[in-house]
């Protein structure tokens, strides 16, 4: 028996009755929003709630010694690389162990850098969108210290019009191609685009950056060294007749954490870009060392994840509180210190799992461990402050500036 139109109306009538409609409600103000706030320095590093982004402080200090006095002797400059730390004041211990400046990935980042008191940036990429350009101009009338890259003649001409708008002149890198990522190829399309910056009125040419991040994590440094030298042989070339031709190379930088006893070796190159080596992780633990042995030694894996264990139930096998959003990428998985024979997954969202054959300790339910992140630049920027470790005391509390500035 069918339902006629009329019944379905009127069923449909006494069904809307009894359909809440909401009432417009009132949204918190920004005064009632309460911000993430840290725990305070002077407490057991074991007292944190987690997930918790920790630093050895000791370990960083050596890692930024070991960096400066190495390039130091090889007689090229270090101009570390922001985008790992994020951190204005890792940036300024940096710049007090004698780097000539930061290098950022992102025009926010430099924004963010500077207002807390860094005075020399260099962006690595180019600024492409009018609304950046003119941002990146407006930086630069405020900071001085700005440098930026370009890597095609449309974009410079751009550059060139927002800087004379703005009233400055502004400093510029050529991005000089080591692969395929980024930059113009090596050879005459580089210098033709050096040249027109160089008669660009409201561009100064600085000279060039040649990045190769292929070459990083080559294992086996021998392999490692062969592939860096040879890959940046047309971009050497090109930093000479660019020179030759009377364009000013003052800076020819690339370079990074895998390559920076290396670099040093290509004529003309002036600094490194390494970024990593104050924290290190697993990705970079993995590539060998300058003597052939498998692990990477050179600098020592100071930035961890504090985590708690939260299920122990099962043989073999615990859970803990630091998943996917504390760690991101899952490959390689992350280390757990003491417990070199753990599986650490990352896989799930809010939990990491270890399997196991046997450990060496037993594990407690809310008892922390700490993992070796699987690659540092990412999980840095999950966090708003690192905590910094000194006798396992937290020592300081570090706000991570540029977290989320990706723009």
């Amino acid at each position: 028996m069918s339902t006629s139109r009329r019944a379905f109306i009127g069923a449909t009538a006494a069904t809307a009755a009894h359909v809440w409609i909401p009432k417009p409600v009132k949204g918190y103000t920004a005064e009632e929003i309460v911000p993430v706030i840290p725990q305070k320095a002077g407490i057991s590093k074991w007292d944190l709630d987690t997930p918790a982004l920790c630093v050895d402080l000791d370990k960083m200090e050596r890692n930024i010694a070991k960096l400066q006095r190495t390039c130091n002797a090889n007689k090229i400059a270090v101009r570390p690389h922001a985008k790992t730390h994020k951190c204005a004041a890792i940036a300024k211990m940096q710049m007090a162990a004698g780097a000539i400046g930061i290098c950022t990935a992102k025009l926010s980042e430099a924004e963010a850098l500077f207002a807390e008191g860094i005075d020399r940036i260099l962006m690595t990429t180019a600024n492409l969108p009018p609304a950046k350009i003119r941002r990146a101009m407006e930086l630069k009338k405020r900071y001085p210290g700005f440098i930026q890259a370009v890597d095609y003649d449309q974009n410079a001409r751009e550059l060139n019009d927002a800087a004379r708008a703005a009233g400055v002149v502004a400093d510029v890198v050529i991005d000089v191609a080591v692969g395929t990522r980024t930059g113009i190829p090596p050879g005459e399309e580089a210098i033709k685009l050096a040249q027109l910056v160089d008669k660009l009125p409201g561009l100064k040419l600085r000279g060039l950056l040649s990045y190769d991040g292929g070459a990083q994590h080559i294992n086996g440094f021998a392999a490692r060294k062969e592939r860096a030298l040879k890959s940046i042989e047309e971009n050497a070339r090109t930093q000479e007749k660019m020179k030759s031709s009377g364009l000013n190379t003052e800076i020819f930088s690339g370079g990074g954490t895998g390559t920076y006893n290396i670099y040093h070796l290509v004529p003309g190159f002036t600094d490194v870009q390494a970024g990593s080596y104050i924290f290190m992780d697993m990705q970079y633990v993995a590539i060998g060392n300058v003597d052939g042995q498998p692990i990477y030694d050179d600098f020592e894996p100071s930035l961890t994840v504090l985590a708690t264990i939260v299920n122990n139930r099962f043989p073999g096998r615990l859970t803990t509180d630091a998943g996917a959003k504390a760690l991101t990428l899952n490959v390689p998985h992350a280390g757990v210190i003491g417990e070199p024979d753990m599986d650490y997954n990352a896989g799930s969202d809010e939990f990491g799992s270890l399997t196991f054959k046997e450990a060496r300790k037993t594990w407690k339910m809310g008892e922390k461990m700490e993992l070796i992140v699987p690659h540092c630049d990412p999980v840095v920027n999950l966090y708003d402050y690192i905590y910094g470790i000194r006798n396992d005391r937290v020592e300081s509390v570090m706000s991570i500036t540029a977290r989320g500035h990706s723009q």
